[in-house]
């Protein structure tokens, strides 16, 4: 199923908050030598004996089959094709809301690829970038049999062997388990099981139990890497966007190309150039080229797209991943200097290197 999603028209002069400590050493973690983490260590133990899992954690990618349509009911498969003619405006976290599960596999997109573990004997906390944060409790208490349904479910863990197993229930129907848009049932529950491995390396087993959804459990596994010597920054939705989702409309060419504006080729050849900054805590290369007078954005690996202007600075992206707009900055009538990638996080700077 093609990815196509909402684009903010209205631009925002806002930009991501600065990095803070990220020059500073992660403390009391093992170091080779050369004062270089050592994620191959052996794992950290609390004093009762169980491995400690607290950290900070980034997703190293993600297993399984989580995206089988065919496990899938029709009911499902057409609600996640209407998701998508909708161009997932509908998203928990295009509505800036609370992603509950996906959380989990860091597929929300609320920055989930990174999470902090802080673990108690009596209770887990998982905090997210957004703010959001989920409770495990490990004090022997049980599911409730009948929740009342909310977003991030309710979730009771116990530990077997050097496994923390973990059970969840109590899902609103409101989240998706992935970002095209795949609904659930309030029945959903989930079965996890965290292994850490060693210092730098975590295995979380998952596994999809809702049988008005699927026609059996789904089943996937999440590669955790320490992340070490580096912070989580919040990620605060809708920030500064005046409004924010007011201003979202479908990403369709033909709406892009509606509210188009010209721009002379000698302006257009001024933004040409590679630019480098920081998406979320991802390194990103933005490389914009100009051909038979259109401008063609190309973000690190993906395919080339076409830019439609909406201003003289200010470009839309109608078939990019995310749909998002583009904004430049030129110093008096030079070359671009930058160039702003509006998302409902703020407006991400990448920087001309060439």
């Amino acid at each position: 199923m093609k990815r196509r999603l909402a684009t903010l028209v209205l631009l925002v002069s806002a930009t991501p908050l600065s990095a803070q400590w990220l020059t500073l050493s992660t403390p009391s973690i093992p170091r080779t030598a050369d004062g270089k983490p050592d994620l191959s260590a052996p794992a950290p133990r609390t004093a009762d004996g169980h491995p400690e899992l607290t950290g900070l954690w980034r997703s190293r990618g993600v297993t399984g089959d989580l995206r089988d349509e065919t496990k899938v009911q029709a009911w499902a498969r057409t609600v996640m094709a209407e998701h998508e003619s909708n161009y997932y405006r509908d998203g928990p976290h295009r509505q800036c809301l609370p992603q509950g599960p996906s959380y989990t596999t860091g597929a929300g997109g609320g920055g989930g690829n990174l999470r902090r573990i802080v673990q108690s004997p009596t209770v887990i906390a998982i905090l997210n970038p957004d703010l959001t944060y989920r409770q495990i409790f490990t004090d022997g208490r049980a599911l409730e049999p009948d929740p009342l349904p909310i977003w991030q479910g309710y979730s009771v863990g116990r530990w077997d062997g050097d496994t923390l197993v973990v059970e969840s229930n109590g899902y609103n129907d409101k989240t998706w388990l992935h970002p095209e848009g795949l609904s659930h049932t309030e029945n959903l529950r989930i079965t996890e099981r965290y292994r850490r491995l060693d210092f730098g390396h975590m295995q979380v087993d998952v596994t999809y139990e809702d049988p008005g959804t699927f026609d059996s459990p789904l089943h996937v596994v999440v590669a955790l890497e320490f992340a070490a010597d580096d912070e989580m920054l919040e990620l605060v939705c809708n920030e500064a966007s005046e409004g924010g989702t007011k201003h979202w409309v479908g990403d369709k060419i033909a709406d892009a190309q509606a509210t188009a504006v010209e721009v002379a080729p000698e302006i257009l050849a001024k933004y040409v150039g590679t630019y480098e900054g920081f998406w979320l805590d991802n390194p990103t290369t933005v490389a914009v080229t100009l051909e038979n007078g259109a401008l063609f954005l190309q973000r690190n690996r993906s395919a080339k797209s076409a830019l439609v202007a909406q201003s003289e600075t200010t470009f839309v992206c109608p078939t990019c991943q995310w749909g998002q707009p583009y904004v430049f900055t030129r110093e008096d009538d030079g070359m671009a200097t930058e160039v702003r990638e509006v998302q409902v996080s703020g407006a991400w700077i990448f920087k001309r290197v060439q």
